[in-house]
């Protein structure tokens, strides 16, 4: 779904604070690693019905984090493209694609919400489609790094001599 998280995101901190649910503002992506599960906000998007399940857990403090999505994002993603063999073709598509993301410069592009319970953190997050889009394309473009990067030739790296 295409949303408009930055709207949804004045709606989240409003409803936080008429709650009274303390709110910690956390680094976007600053869960990755820890043991977490995830809210299917696919098929469960209202976010009340989350934070509902987290003060019936007795949770007091809920972590809210949100990313802009950046300049730098597509310019990184661009410098990458140069670096991986692709057709011409293949390039202008990639290169078509990331220009028409420039008009969400600016734009919050991930919103995640998180509570503690039992030593394990229950997790809502959400992106709008544009960026599910980027993080795919991200993705595509990483493989075919790696792919160039593993079909190299068959020296052995400079770690021994050839003599």
């Amino acid at each position: 779904m295409d949303l408009n998280l930055d709207t949804l995101k004045r709606e989240i901190l409003d409803y936080l604070e008429s709650a009274g649910l303390a709110v910690f503002h956390g680094s976007p992506g600053g869960l990755e690693g820890l043991p977490m599960v995830l809210w299917d906000s696919e098929h469960y998007p209202d976010y009340q019905m989350f934070l509902d399940v987290a003060q019936k857990c007795g949770a007091g403090v809920i972590i809210f984090a949100a990313r802009e999505f950046e300049p730098e994002d597509l310019d990184d993603l661009l410098a990458q493209l140069d670096e991986c063999e692709l057709t011409r073709e293949e390039k202008r598509e990639y290169e078509s694609r990331l220009r028409e993301m420039r008009m969400f410069e600016g734009v919050t592009c991930s919103l995640e919400l998180a509570f503690d319970y039992q030593q394990r953190l229950y997790v809502y997050e959400v992106q709008p489609d544009w960026y599910e889009e980027f993080l795919s394309i991200d993705e595509d473009i990483a493989a075919r790094a790696a792919g160039m990067d593993d079909g190299g030739d068959d020296s052995l790296g400079g770690y021994f001599s050839k003599n």
